[in-house]
């Protein structure tokens, strides 16, 4: 099987960045936040989810039977 090159350097830094903080989650959340502080930008945004409505069975429309 072909690997991507790109790919593997990726998995292989998250790799090295979890081992320093013993890939404990807390520990390395707090990291980014404190790098997120230190360059006064945000390093990890997501777009906002738009939610959605979910019709409830009363307001859904049937045929009518003829």
């Amino acid at each position: 099987m072909w690997k991507d090159p790109i790919v593997e350097e990726i998995r292989q830094l998250r790799e090295q960045y979890a081992s320093q903080f013993n890939y404990d989650m807390d520990s390395l959340f707090r990291d980014i936040q404190k790098r997120q502080d230190k360059a006064g930008k945000k390093l990890v945004s997501f777009a906002p989810r738009i939610p959605f409505k979910i019709p409830s069975a009363g307001s859904l429309q049937y045929p009518k039977e003829v």
